[in-house]
């Protein structure tokens, strides 16, 4: 199965330049900071350092238990293994103690039901980096069906999204001298056939969109210069991703060129054999999978189509070859509720399983469709569906009916099951208990935001919970992108919140994909300051339920959720005791300009329009700064790899702050990519920085 809007868009593509260009001329800004946006140049990383050297949390005897005991979590055995299934044998990437960049190994499905499996290293990243003096970080493998002999290796240098590939021998276990190989960028490569393959990366100037990802994607043929691929497909440069892929399932074998316009815009191509392009005509907007007879629509706006309308956030299947030739009958698989969307949907070499949210609870089903690609699908129920939050996904999806299960709760540790569809799953693993959770308990409330709208939030807590406000309570949230929080066990939140009689919360937003399309698109552009509002009424309903008082109630939040917290922090001050901000977008004048940032602008619009950046300037939290104004206790955390979200934004509103005489901290790894960290040392350190923070202000 092949979708267009692929999870590489995310994290793929070469960093652009500090002060890339635009198509439109920015606003003059007048910033005292703006060269602390010089993300490697000597007097901002002499800041850096200055700052980070600052940061006394990190000498406390209570930090250094809580950072002991958060590595010791993440270095655990005692952690499930998932495996990928690639040809026989099953794949999985480790770290711990020993390997603390990682290890790719494999195991048979035999000995990976052992409860000490014996694994064989397949390649081991840490004697890579020793023996070519990098450091190297894992990005993924993706090998050649169906003989499953040749591997394309992403690596990252430090956790960037930018990486280099690599090709890789499974049967000599070695690279592949004069292999494939791509130069580090944002981009990718993917097979066509052994000695084929699609190339879409920074091929020179011009090569790159404004968003720093891919426009031009090549055919490029073995024992050939890169130089000598031949264009498949070029886009413009206000286009934010161009790829494309070989479809390998048997019998059938499709070509396809995705254009991803903005977020929630993209275009699919069919390649014939002449290299022709025949654009699969459904809307923009919806995310469109091919799986061999079966076109699938996701939709995120209604649809008119087959005599009826669809609505927004509905699943319908069409027979691709008949949608090919124009027409346009289709089948609903799902169509939402008020309290329901679609979580995802897995494909099994004979059924489709649906995962569908109902208030943020997980429930599976099964879908059948016709042999013969005409006719009714059949529905049935999911057999043996485990207790918790659960994801799905298939073990081979060519030719197996097999799905992985992993079942999850805030109190529950993961555990990971096999299941045949209509048989019963046999739990394969089950992770112990990283902290005491028996005085703990799980609730889910509704808030209501100030347009009446009901915000649903998870709450875990003492069983014997003072009903006084004194309760040290962390709100998480996110709120962007149509992502949804669910319950999830978290070691770290049990060791370094929960364990200590702290609350934790989670608050499902809008902005978030809890309720599909229409809870994303409730807070877009002009309407984001509803997913604040949002959040600020779960705040004022932890207060209201006695549960915690705004001197013991702290956030947490990063990426966009870094944007909600500094939001929070400049429009909400009064409702916190204190502020966790990470890998955060903070300048909303300039986030275009930097990194990745023009490819969100259908998330939050453009600041270079004068309509859209009087909006814009209203949830831009480096604007919003007010230095007469009193703020609690803040945290900024980033990386100077993070090459999405520039670390220039937490580093500017740190010195803004600091300059005002504010309260505030700040830490930057110089490792990490936008997930903070490329470790697990590093992971232990910055979540140890954070609960330590949040513990010293909303405790006492």
């Amino acid at each position: 199965m092949l979708k267009a809007r692929q999870a590489a868009i995310l994290v793929a593509g070469l960093a652009v330049a500090l002060g890339a260009a635009h198509a439109q001329e920015p606003t003059a800004v007048s910033d005292p900071y703006l060269w602390l946006e010089d993300v490697e140049g000597t007097k901002a990383l002499d800041w850096v350092k200055a700052r980070n050297a600052e940061a006394e949390l990190a000498s406390t005897p209570a930090f250094k238990q809580l950072e002991a005991q958060i590595l010791a979590i993440l270095d655990s055995d005692a952690k499930i293994p998932y495996v990928g299934k690639i040809g026989d044998y099953y794949y999985n990437f480790w770290k711990d103690a020993q390997h603390q960049r990682g290890i790719w190994r494999r195991t048979t499905l035999a000995e990976f039901r052992k409860d000490q499996p014996q694994w064989e290293t397949v390649i081991d990243l840490d004697a890579l980096n020793k023996a070519e003096g990098e450091n190297w970080v894992w990005h993924g493998a993706d090998c050649l069906k169906p003989e499953y002999q040749r591997c394309l290796v992403a690596l990252s240098r430090g956790g960037a999204d930018a990486d280099v590939t690599r090709e890789f021998d499974l049967t000599t276990q070695s690279w592949v001298k004069d292999g494939f190989f791509r130069d580090e960028a944002k981009g990718g490569l993917g097979w066509i056939d052994r000695d084929n393959v699609y190339v879409f990366t920074d091929f020179g100037p011009g090569s790159m969109t404004e968003s720093g990802y891919p426009r031009i994607v090549k055919q490029w043929t073995r024992g050939t210069p890169m130089s000598a691929a031949t264009v498949v497909y070029e886009g413009q440069p206000t286009d934010m991703y161009i790829a494309a892929g070989h479809d390998h399932t048997p019998g059938y074998e499709r070509d396809f060129v995705s254009r991803t316009l903005a977020f929630y815009n993209d275009e699919l191509y069919l390649r014939g054999a002449d290299g022709t392009l025949t654009k699969v005509d459904a809307p923009n907007s919806a995310n469109k999978s091919v799986h061999k007879d079966w076109l699938v629509l996701e939709l995120r706006d209604p649809y008119t189509a087959g005599g009826r309308t669809w609505p927004a956030g509905s699943l319908i299947a069409s027979n691709f070859d008949a949608f090919m030739a124009g027409k346009r009958e289709f089948t609903a698989l799902f169509e939402p509720s008020e309290t329901t969307s679609l979580a995802s949907s897995s494909w099994t070499a004979n059924h489709l399983v649906l995962n569908v949210l109902d208030d943020v609870k997980n429930r599976l089903s099964v879908l059948t469709p016709p042999k013969d690609g005409q006719g009714e699908w059949t529905r049935s129920a999911f057999v043996g569906q485990p207790e918790g939050s659960v994801s799905v996904s298939a073990v081979d999806a060519d030719h197996s009916d097999e799905v992985w299960l992993n079942a999850t709760g805030y109190l529950n540790p993961q555990t990971l099951s096999l299941a045949t569809i209509g048989q019963a799953p046999e739990v394969l693993k089950t992770m112990p208990a990283f902290f005491d959770a028996s005085n703990d308990e799980v609730e889910q409330h509704f808030a209501t935001s100030k347009d009446g709208t009901r915000v649903p939030y998870f709450l875990v807590r003492p069983k014997d919970m003072p009903l006084d406000g004194s309760t040290p309570t962390l709100l998480y949230g996110y709120g962007g992108f149509e992502i949804s929080l669910t319950p999830n066990y978290s070691g770290a939140v049990g060791k370094g919140w929960l364990e200590k009689g702290g609350a934790y919360a989670v608050a499902n937003i809008r902005g978030g994909g809890e309720y599909g399309p229409r809870w994303h698109q409730a807070a877009l552009k002009a309407n984001r300051h509803k997913a604040y509002e949002d959040f600020a009424a779960v705040a004022r309903d932890l207060v209201a339920r006695k549960i915690t008082s705004a001197r013991h109630l702290g956030i947490q939040g990063g990426s966009n959720g870094g944007l909600l917290t500094g939001n929070m922090l400049t429009q909400y001050p009064e409702l916190f005791g204190a502020v966790v901000i990470q890998v955060p977008l903070l300048d909303m004048q300039r986030y275009h300009k930097l990194l990745a940032g023009a490819s969100w602008m259908a998330e939050y619009g453009d600041p270079d329009k004068a309509a859209e950046w009087e909006f814009i300037q209203t949830f831009s939290p480096y604007h919003l700064f007010d230095p007469n104004k009193t703020y609690p206790p803040t945290l900024f955390t980033t990386s100077t790899r993070d090459d999405r979200v520039h670390p220039g934004h937490a580093r500017k509103m740190m010195a803004k702050m600091l300059d005002a005489g504010k309260d505030v901290r700040y830490y930057e790894n110089i490792e990490g990519g936008h997930g903070g960290s490329a470790n697990n040392r590093q992971a232990a350190h910055m979540s140890a920085l954070a609960y330590t923070f949040l513990w010293n202000q909303l405790a006492d």
